[in-house]
C-alpha cells in the first residue's frame, strides 16, 4: 500500500511533485513488465490520476482515468465491476468540474454494469446509489436524489 501513503503526501502546488515522479517511475515499470495495455497497470494510472484531480489539474486526470477505463474495457470486456470502478472515478471528475450531463452519464453506465453483475441489492450499488444522489443534487434535482438515497438506505439496512 505504498501508493496510498503516496497518494495523501501530495505537495501544495499543482507542479509535478516527487510522488508524481514516482508513480510515473511505477507506471513505467509496470509497462515495460506487462506491456501499455496490461489491466495491472491501471491502479497507477488511477492513483496518477488522483493526483492530478487532487491539484486541480482535471485535463490532465482525465488522460489518465480514460486510459485505465479504455484497457479495462478491452481486457475484461463491458460488463466488469472494474469497468463500472473506472467509469465511477470518470463520473466523479465530471462532477467536479461541473459538467453534470457527461457525470450523469457515467454513473448511470457505473450503475448499470454493478446492479447486472453484482445484483441490485449489492452494497457497491448502494455507494454508486449515494454518488448520483449528490450528483442530482448539485443539479437541482432534489426529489431525484431522495428516491435514490432511500433505495441506497434500503440496501445498506438489508446487507446489516
Amino acid at each position: 500500500m505504498e501508493w496510498f501513503s503516496k497518494l495523501f503526501r501530495i505537495s501544495a502546488t499543482p507542479k509535478d511533485s516527487a510522488e508524481v515522479a514516482d508513480l510515473k517511475r511505477e507506471l513505467a515499470n509496470r509497462e515495460d513488465a506487462l506491456g501499455p495495455d496490461h489491466p495491472d497497470i491501471t491502479p497507477c494510472l488511477n492513483n496518477l490520476a488522483e493526483l492530478y484531480k487532487a491539484h486541480g489539474r482535471y485535463a490532465q486526470a482525465a488522460q489518465f482515468y480514460e486510459r485505465a477505463l479504455t484497457i479495462r474495457e478491452n481486457a475484461l470486456g463491458p460488463d466488469h465491476p472494474s469497468v463500472a470502478q473506472s467509469l465511477n472515478h470518470l463520473a466523479m471528475l465530471c462532477r467536479a468540474r461541473h459538467r453534470y450531463a457527461e457525470s450523469e452519464s457515467f454513473f448511470k453506465r457505473s450503475l448499470a454494469i454493478k446492479e447486472k453483475v453484482l445484483g441490485p441489492d449489492h452494497p457497491s450499488v448502494a455507494t454508486s446509489l449515494e454518488n448520483m444522489a449528490k450528483l442530482y443534487r448539485k443539479m437541482g434535482r432534489d426529489d431525484e436524489a431522495e428516491s435514490l438515497t432511500q433505495r441506497a438506505v434500503a440496501i445498506r439496512t438489508v446487507k446489516l
